[in-house]
């Protein structure tokens, strides 16, 4: 079967059922700039929460040592997979903090240097909860360290919403992905049935149901590719040029892999695949029903 009759059977198949056919079209274009907008935001949500997570600190007091033993506990540290950076604290320097924490009042407070060495430990934005409860417990029996202290409450936070975050966009995805499959899978059934007649003649002089099918596919990858391109291009013209001018704060948000083209090639490839199965999945099912004798 040559490529030019698939073409234009399928290019004649998307004016057969105009109004399906643009319903379909028209669905499978918002659920792909839906998903575009939940991958943009979910990109860049993603992102400030890796900021906030690595501003979550561990702070590591230490008792009265001398050098060596500072060293020894610097170099343990270091060592430590989730460590990001380390910054040691010394007690004038905790003195200094202090006093331009507190400000007026706290000089004589901060004179008599009450206040422990440390080291400041910034984690690395992917450390996990469970393995910096860990790393704390362990860190705290170190000879020489006082105490270690740690906001897990705050990391415990930003763990749950991400993969709070994570379930709904991922549920939203699914559903917006399963509808507009179903309404391709309706619009090519339409199609199907308009033709039953010529289907039934092509079965009986010999078609396989293969070759009916082929350009019915290509009718869904049709309305799949123009839903596709409408969807990025609108997606790179909101946050762009529209969404900067309401919220001037967003132009410095970024793309995923840093260019738009990724996202928008991204979106064209998923309305493709949303319109070949919503296709493959009516055709094959119909085509093969279809009786050739009524």
């Amino acid at each position: 079967m040559s490529l030019r009759y698939v073409l234009k059977e399928g290019v004649a198949g998307l004016k057969r059922a105009r109004l399906a056919v643009f319903t379909s079209t028209f669905s499978l274009f918002i659920a792909v700039f839906l998903i575009g907008i939940l991958v943009w935001v979910g990109y860049n949500a993603w992102g400030v929460a890796q900021d906030l997570r690595s501003q979550v600190e561990v702070e590591v007091f230490l008792e009265d040592i001398d050098d060596q033993s500072l060293a020894e506990i610097r170099n343990r540290l270091e060592e430590l997979e989730m460590v990001e950076e380390l910054v040691y604290i010394s007690r004038d320097s905790a003195a200094t903090i202090f006093q331009e924490e507190f400000g007026y009042g706290s000089e004589s407070l901060a004179s008599i240097s009450f206040l422990p060495a440390s080291f400041t430990v910034t984690l690395q934005g992917d450390a996990q909860i469970d393995e910096v409860d860990l790393m704390v417990a362990d860190v705290g029996t170190w000879q020489g360290v006082d105490e270690v202290r740690f906001n897990m409450a705050l990391l415990q936070m930003l763990q749950s919403r991400i993969e709070t975050a994570l379930l709904v966009g991922g549920g939203l995805t699914l559903l917006i992905v399963f509808a507009a499959v179903v309404l391709v899978f309706n619009t090519i059934r339409l199609t199907i049935y308009a033709k039953r007649d010529l289907i039934r003649a092509m079965k009986l002089v010999g078609a396989t149901n293969g070759f009916i099918r082929r350009p019915f596919l290509v009718e869904g990858l049709f309305q799949g590719l123009i839903a596709g391109v409408v969807a990025s291009g609108l997606l790179y013209l909101l946050f762009t040029l529209a969404v900067p001018v309401w919220v001037p704060q967003a132009a410095d948000l970024g793309w995923p892999y840093g260019e738009w083209y990724y996202l928008a090639g991204s979106m064209v490839v998923a309305a493709l695949i949303m319109g070949w199965w919503g296709s493959h999945w009516a055709s094959r099912k119909f085509i093969r029903d279809t009786a050739i004798y009524r």
